[in-house]
């Protein structure tokens, strides 16, 4: 999509390219796997860690279906009360230079995301998988939008927000991709783009991986400010202290109340605040990112999460995943038809069955109780006509 395509007047205009970036997220999916089997005659992922790296994609998507997203609100704000000048929406130069600024945005957001324990909060749902492959793209936090706005502010002071909102779209959609281990290294290409190989150590917890690689789109301004790192030794997946659960609720709020706990129990005002703005590893009389001799060291040998439950719960676990998934893009395409307590009645229903399937798939002592609870709300109010399908004629074959 060069400039001229992909350049509009109002924000209004500008499609929902996520959106329309999904088929092309389950075409890639299925090249990963087949590729993946081709070269190594193994899969690139779990069933259980792919579902709760959707699940926590969709739980990341909801609030966006009762609310504008803050990141356009905050900005529209910002452009019609305070900007300085106006750059001309249609000019190449503003795409191009709204490229470069929504992407240095990202990477000053992303590296205070790492350096800043509150906001890390939120952000290390992403990095909570110790899968790496293109589900894990999919892994976003529901928090991470409302601490990630006000770095995308200075642009809006300049640049026109339809200018912004594709540009936004753009730098999230080109992260996709990175997230596989099928794609190698890309020669030239490695010196200013941000690939695969640069971010598979991102998402690594070797001491070598830590803090580096922020960039979305382009890996020079890591090389620029000092955080670059290439790819070396092997890298081990995941956060250097694993959650150990595939519960979308549970890793999007574990992390806050870790923060909660550690503020009252640690002495002193000051500390107290360091606790909340300075780095996850950061403790009384450590510098402000902690100290890196106290990152447990990889052997190699690590073992991932993974409960051992019978195939049938999987393949069931996969395929009521898929009748929820269909209920979400319905919901999607049906939103602005529908009265606000129908939508919030199928936003809950959705969280309650990615809650479910996680207890599942970790093999809970409860989870059969909450699934037969679930299976029963769902046959009421299927029966109702609260919920469709996208597909007419599988509506008799949900009820089974």
């Amino acid at each position: 999509l060069p400039p001229g395509e992909s350049s509009f007047r109002t924000v209004e205009e500008v499609p929902d390219y996520v959106e329309k970036s999904i088929p092309f997220f389950i075409t890639f999916i299925g090249l990963e796997f087949a590729v993946s089997w081709i070269q190594k005659r193994k899969l690139p992922g779990r069933i259980n860690d792919g579902i709760s790296s959707l699940s926590l994609g969709i739980l990341s998507r909801l609030p966006d279906v009762l609310f504008r997203s803050i990141e356009l609100i905050s900005y529209i704000y910002v452009w019609n009360n305070y900007r300085l000048f106006e750059l001309p929406w249609d000019s190449p130069w503003t795409w191009y230079l709204t490229l470069l600024g929504v992407d240095f945005a990202y990477y000053c957001f992303h590296r205070m995301s790492h350096e800043v324990n509150i906001l890390w909060a939120a952000h290390q749902v992403h990095h909570s998988s110790e899968d790496y492959n293109l589900f894990t793209a999919l892994r976003q936090s529901v928090l991470q939008k409302y601490t990630s706005w006000m770095f995308n502010l200075p642009m809006a002071l300049f640049i026109p927000p339809s200018v912004f909102a594709v540009h936004l779209q753009f730098n999230l959609l080109y992260q996709f991709w990175i997230h596989t281990e099928v794609i190698t290294k890309l020669g030239p290409l490695e010196w200013i783009l941000n690939t695969p190989s640069h971010h598979r150590v991102h998402h690594g917890r070797n001491p070598y991986c830590i803090d580096k690689n922020y960039g979305g789109t382009l890996i020079i301004w890591d090389r620029i400010f000092g955080t670059f790192e290439a790819e070396d030794e092997k890298v081990v997946y995941g956060l250097t202290h694993p959650v150990n659960s595939f519960d979308p609720i549970m890793l999007q709020l574990r992390p806050l109340a870790h923060i909660w706990n550690t503020f009252w129990a640690t002495p002193g005002f000051c500390n107290k605040l360091s606790v909340i703005f300075k780095g996850p590893g950061w403790g009384p009389g450590k510098p402000r990112l902690g100290l890196p001799e106290e990152i447990p060291v990889i052997t190699g040998k690590e073992v991932p999460f993974n409960p051992c439950v019978p195939a049938y719960l999987n393949c069931y676990a996969l395929v009521h995943f898929a009748v929820i998934v269909d209920l979400y893009t319905e919901l999607l395409a049906s939103v602005t038809m529908l009265s606000q307590g129908i939508v919030l009645l199928r936003i809950g229903f959705i969280i309650l069955s990615l809650a479910s399937f996680a207890l599942l798939m970790e093999n809970k002592s409860k989870a059969g109780i909450l699934e037969l609870i679930r299976c029963l709300v769902f046959l009421g109010v299927y029966k109702l006509g609260y919920f469709r399908s996208q597909v007419s004629f599988l509506g008799y074959a949900y009820e089974v």
